[in-house]
């Protein structure tokens, strides 16, 4: 054998090797194995986005036996969670429980907001689910045109709670406000639970919340609902008509919640979570839960999520921008 054949053997093997070795860093693998998993959720306990973190936390607990532990960050619309995360070490032990507020409609509503889409690597969507509009029973309305015309003959009168600011909540009050034209209140919470919390104590008039939140309050009689914002009727509140139904056409907002690791999280570690939480979201007990709050099921690839989020940011950019909607 002469040395230039042994040199091109060599170099032959040296290319394997590294083709083996890229190969093997990008298969799917479990992060953080001792420490385990943080999941920073940027709501109060008791909301949206906190139940579906630990129904995630606990399934990706039993089935990988991974610890994850759930922190929660409320305030400032979710963007303090979010700035967490954001700027955290991305070695896979620290990840969002994201939502259609901390990371869509926040980038164009706040002007200060210190992180943005190119902070994040997102991993999947988890599901999305309606809002409701709903009133305290104690207000004399029975539906979306006669909450209308007591605003219009009040106004300034009624309190319109939202969980925070830059919320699907807080978004889609101020949409209704600009369809109908109606000059209310708007009183923002740290979470759904204490806005909740205040509209069942009638502090507040009326709120547009996630379904899966108000749900049992609703079928409880503890709220009215008057219309949710599906293109189409939920199955947990059949007799609840739309707002196209209600005379609203085309008010159609879907809240969204999903996973986000800091950028630069190695590929492996995303695609470990992703595998892992697309298996939990087909378990028959995890699809019934989430049918039960009206949501659509997600658990798509990163790469899909990244095209969806990059629409829901655009969207909401536009609509920031027409309505000349400004953090107060």
């Amino acid at each position: 054998m002469t040395l230039h054949s042994s040199k091109y053997i060599i170099n032959i093997l040296l290319v394997t090797i590294l083709l083996g070795t890229r190969a093997v860093s990008a298969e799917a693998l479990p992060p953080c194995q001792g420490s385990g998993l943080h999941m920073v959720v940027p709501a109060a306990p008791g909301g949206t986005t906190d139940l579906v973190g630990r129904l995630i936390a606990n399934h990706l607990t039993r089935r990988s036996g991974l610890p994850v532990i759930i922190d929660n960050k409320a305030g400032g619309g979710g963007t303090i969670g979010a700035y967490i995360v954001a700027h955290a070490k991305p070695d896979g032990c620290m990840v969002l429980m994201g939502n259609i507020g901390s990371n869509a409609i926040n980038y164009s509503l706040n002007k200060n907001i210190n992180y943005g889409p190119q902070d994040f690597t997102p991993v999947t969507q988890v599901f999305a689910v309606p809002n409701v509009l709903e009133v305290n029973p104690a207000l004399p309305v029975k539906n979306v045109s006669e909450l209308i015309r007591l605003a219009k003959e009040k106004p300034g009168m009624l309190a319109l709670a939202n969980s925070g600011i830059g919320q699907s909540t807080h978004m889609t009050g101020e949409l209704f406000r600009m369809a109908t034209g109606i000059n209310v209140i708007t009183v923002p919470y740290k979470g759904n639970a204490p806005a909740v919390a205040d509209l069942l104590a009638g502090h507040v008039q009326m709120m547009f919340d996630n379904v899966a939140v108000s749900q049992p309050h609703i079928l409880a009689g503890e709220l009215r609902a008057l219309a949710v914002t599906s293109s189409k009727r939920v199955s947990a509140l059949p007799d609840v008509p739309t707002m196209a139904e209600a005379g609203l056409e085309g008010f159609n907002v879907m809240a969204w919640f999903g996973l986000f690791y800091p950028a630069r999280t190695p590929i492996e570690h995303v695609k470990w979570l992703q595998s892992e939480v697309a298996s939990i979201l087909k378990q028959d007990d995890v699809k019934k839960q989430i049918a039960e709050w009206s949501g659509e099921i997600g658990g798509d690839s990163p790469e899909e999520f990244q095209r969806y989020v990059n629409k829901e940011v655009a969207l909401w950019q536009e609509v920031v921008t027409k309505s000349g909607i400004t953090l107060p």
